[in-house]
């Protein structure tokens, strides 16, 4: 009889998610949240057939040269900028995401962070929380903007930012996009969305959610010219990746009222943040958790263990990935 193969998860993962993987392989399963370093990350991948990995685990050439046991990786995220995916490929090795099941929970997330944001409430709550609200409030005090009637612009037009725009049809938003490429017209007109370029999106949003994904092209994509383009009034929301946004040159915008507010749940060299940030009132911070709701991330997991399973010869997709990277590496397992 031969042995049984081996999955290495990098973080604690749901039970049932674990049980089902054990169903067909044996797990190695890390039972508490760390950063693991090139090294760790070489060494736990050299005995194993298959893992599961957080965007906190950069996998690239020297994690993976030599290895001739690893099959595949599967990241728990859509977002990929952790995996060298050339790299793996000249390994021989599958890589896959979790696309599309987190699409309308990181949607909610961007409007909740758009409209907190816009609204102050987290700086309303922390000064309530503080005690400072002894009455005789003034009229004019905690001033937010609107939301609703206002012109939503959205950079990346993928599922997510699709999703977020059809929400804005409730508040009865004007939106625009900028994407790489232009949607089909039945998609524009589910989404009620024009698209126009990039110096217009910013110029005339009023609220402006990233949701492009992270790459050597889009790092810094909107930085100092950008952010002189928007309105003072304006609001940003980054659900997408750090990088994306210079945050030094945010926080300078924030802190001299070039921009109204922000709100964040990535950053640049998370978990680490720019300092200015941590001192303004006018934005809204969140620790990367656009796609944790219970339902999603359970679903972000149970795809993740699909991508392996199959990967592996196992499970009713069994040689038949769902959500594969780089599909022209199973070519060669045939």
């Amino acid at each position: 009889m031969s042995a049984r193969q081996k999955v290495w998860v990098s973080r604690p993962l749901f039970p049932e998610v674990l049980a089902r993987l054990s169903e067909y392989v044996d797990v190695q399963a890390e039972a508490i949240e760390r950063r693991h370093a090139p090294e760790a990350l070489r060494e736990h991948l050299s005995g194993v057939d298959g893992a599961i990995i957080g965007l906190a685990d950069p996998v690239g050439a020297a994690v993976v040269e030599g290895n001739q046991r690893l099959r595949v990786i599967a990241n728990l995220a859509v977002g990929y900028n952790n995996l060298d995916v050339p790299a793996l490929t000249r390994a021989g090795i599958l890589a896959c995401n979790t696309p599309d099941v987190l699409n309308e929970t990181v949607a909610d997330y961007a409007w909740a962070l758009m409209l907190g944001a816009a609204r102050r409430v987290g700086a309303a709550e922390r000064w309530l929380r503080a005690g400072q609200w002894q009455g005789g409030m003034r009229f004019d005090d905690w001033l937010g903007v609107d939301v609703h009637g206002k012109t939503l612009g959205i950079l990346g037009m993928g599922r997510i930012g699709q999703a977020i725009a059809r929400r804005a049809a409730g508040f009865d938003m004007h939106v625009l996009y900028h994407n790489r490429s232009r949607l089909p017209e039945p998609v524009e007109r589910e989404c009620r969305a024009s698209l126009v370029d990039k110096a217009e999106l910013l110029r005339r949003a009023d609220h402006l959610i990233l949701v492009l994904p992270y790459s050597r092209e889009s790092h810094h994509a909107v930085g100092a010219a950008e952010l002189a383009l928007m309105k003072p009034t304006a609001v940003l929301v980054n659900v997408a990746r750090g990088g994306i946004v210079d945050d030094a040159a945010l926080a300078a915008a924030l802190r001299e009222g070039r921009l109204a507010a922000a709100g964040l749940d990535v950053f640049e060299g998370e978990p680490a943040l720019h300092a200015d940030l941590l001192r303004l009132e006018n934005v809204l911070l969140s620790p990367h958790i656009a796609s944790a709701s219970a339902d999603t991330r359970r679903a972000m997991a149970a795809l993740a263990a699909d991508n392996v399973l199959a990967a592996l010869g196992h499970g009713p997709r069994a040689g038949r990935p769902p959500a594969p990277l780089n599909p022209e590496v199973m070519k060669r397992w045939s």
